[in-house]
């Protein structure tokens, strides 16, 4: 990888040493975070600062190129091509943001280019004047990695065009974004006809410059700098072609710019083997991170787990290096939870099946106290319904089966009678949380209150929205209701809520809740369908240890990240460092 900043026997000694810090840090400038985008832009603001190729005393200076530009322009305004003179240089000394190599001149863009905006009088085109063949109207969307992408262009007729006043492009014309995509722009590299539309302007750059130079400043981090200095800062961020005209341009002598271009053109494929090979590695990293997890939702037991899980902890330092893996071994946690993989089987705990009459009996007394309504019986979870094996002592249950599930209440705006109590809504529901900031309130009648009050324990479940996500409710107030876009589920005979949201949660994760919803577009987990929801259901001791279990498992997930995140953020303060100290 060194050879991406390999001098060529350069005679500037700051080219040499610039290029050595590069070589020698180059491991931590293409891994840090966004790495390779940074890399690129290192590249581009050394090349204009003048410290990317070595300066040659047998140039032509840049003083004398601008005269030459200069008297260019003053024989146009002569001849009627230019109604003014744009050569005015005067450049404050806090304009400019470093000191320039030997030989090369500040300018401003204006002094170097002229500026054509489109036609925006009456014979601008509208979409109506549009036609399937013709001449090319380009606007921002069709500038793309800075050419023209000639895909998907519209086109007007002859007749549109020839009645447009100005806009018209030519070859070698820089297509500049001024609205919307500040700063997007594409070279109009081949002789098509065109014209724009009113949110570009075109620069036609001095034919005494290099073009490609041109582009390459454009891109850098300097015409960056400016953009964010000129634009108005309306909510749509615009510049006017007198802006752009103002900004400070570092001119090399014409020869050292045709060595920046080709130094620059050999350096940026390289980057893009490098962005390419992260993809690569991101992939395949992925790609190993699955198959490794997979095997510990193999295991068939949990002492078989234990081995497994021993044998991969040895290398979790090169399993765990990224946000993305971290996930990945969170999924598994729920996954092996819910098969019961993540903590040994006690055969002194009561099976589930007991647990389940012992669900029916409890309901029985309900309703014979009139406290529940008889609920509608539920058909036995089908083979299909069944993803894997359960370990003994555990049986499949539908949740309207050991649980009492209903649907909040219904929202009336209207209504204002009544005290107002506060209740939660789909927003306040995250995953195994409350966002309680933005806590509405809800007229309810005396007869409503003991209907939608929620109780600790509570499990509430979004109906809509992102369906399945889920939290229970712990008594942060003593009084809380529920709307109707939430469902409130209420388990029976001490099963734990906890376990519930992890079957819940291990389901969305693996996007084997989604068959469970209904709508084409707009998704909906209805009470129906919830409450035919299947789960495996440990015995109650069990339950309760795999959900302290994943509680602590979680945990150490969540100073994995940490730990992850202040690495990165390390790594991209030394990388910045880097940066800094390659470009005084």
């Amino acid at each position: 990888m060194s050879a991406l900043l390999k001098a060529r026997k350069p005679s500037a000694k700051y080219v040499v040493k610039r290029e050595a810090q590069l070589v020698r840090h180059f491991e931590l400038l293409a891994t840090a975070p966004g790495g390779v985008a940074r890399l690129r832009q290192l590249i581009l603001s050394l090349a204009v600062q003048g410290k990317l190729v070595p300066q040659d005393a047998s140039d032509e200076p840049a003083s004398a190129l601008l005269e030459k530009i200069q008297a260019d322009g003053r024989r146009q305004i002569t001849q009627g091509k230019f109604a003014r003179d744009r050569w005015n240089n005067t450049i404050a000394p806090e304009e400019k943001p470093f000191a320039l190599a030997q030989h090369w001149q500040w300018a401003r863009l204006g002094s170097l280019a002229a500026f054509e905006n489109g036609d925006r009088g009456s014979n601008y085109p509208s979409r109506s004047n549009f036609v399937n063949e013709g001449i090319a109207f380009i606007n921002a969307g069709h500038l793309l990695n800075g050419r023209v992408d000639c895909s998907e262009l519209n086109y007007i007729t002859s007749q549109t065009f020839n009645s447009l006043r100005s806009g018209k492009i030519q070859k070698d014309d820089i297509l500049y974004c001024l609205r919307g995509s500040l700063g997007k722009f594409a070279l109009v590299d081949n002789e098509m006809l065109g014209a724009i539309s009113s949110s570009l302007v075109i620069i036609r750059l001095s034919k005494q410059l290099s073009v490609s130079y041109a582009m390459l400043y454009l891109a850098s981090p300097l015409a960056s700098a400016l953009i964010r200095r000129f634009d108005n800062g309306t909510a749509q961020p615009n510049l006017g072609a007198g802006d752009l005209a103002r900004f400070v341009v570092p001119v090399p002598p014409l020869a050292e710019q045709t060595r920046i271009v080709a130094r620059v053109e050999e350096l940026m494929p390289l980057c893009d083997a490098l962005d390419a090979k992260g993809r690569l590695e991101a992939a395949q990293h992925s790609q190993l991170v699955t198959a490794l997890l997979g095997t510990l939702t193999d295991s068939a037991s949990p002492e078989a787990l234990a081995d497994r899980w021993q044998r991969i902890a040895e290398h979790f330092d090169i399993l765990l290096d990224r946000p993305e893996a971290i996930d990945a071994l969170e999924q598994t946690i729920l996954q092996l939870a819910i098969r019961g993989l993540l903590v040994r089987q006690d055969p002194d705990d009561e099976p589930a099946s007991v647990l389940l009459e012992k669900i029916r009996m409890e309901k029985e007394q309900l309703v014979s106290e009139r406290k529940l309504k008889r609920a509608k019986s539920f058909a036995l979870a089908t083979d299909k319904e069944q993803p894997f094996k359960l370990p003994a002592r555990w049986s499949w249950a539908r949740l309207g089966t050991i649980t009492d599930t209903r649907l909040g209440k219904m929202l009336d705006k209207a209504k204002n009678t009544g005290k107002p109590y506060p209740y939660l809504r789909n927003t306040n529901v995250q995953w195994g949380r409350f966002e309680l900031d933005d806590i509405k309130h809800i007229h309810l009648e005396m007869s409503e209150l003991d209907e939608f009050r929620l109780h600790p324990g509570d499990l509430l479940i979004c109906e809509g929205g992102e369906p399945g996500r889920c939290a229970i409710w712990g008594g942060a107030t003593d009084a809380m209701y529920f709307q109707k876009a939430l469902h409130r589920v209420r388990p029976f005979s001490g099963v734990r809520s906890g376990f519930l949201a992890l079957c819940l949660e291990a389901d969305a994760r693996a996007g084997s809740l989604d068959r469970h919803f209904t709508g084409a577009t707009i998704k909906h987990f209805v009470g129906q369908a919830l409450e035919r929801y299947v789960v495996p259901l440990p015995p109650l001791a069990e339950q309760s240890r795999i959900v302290a279990r994943v509680e602590e498992l979680r945990s150490l997930c969540t100073d994995l990240r940490q730990r992850l995140a202040a690495n990165r953020h390390t790594q991209a303060q030394l990388a910045e460092a880097l940066i800094a100290s390659a470009t005084l």
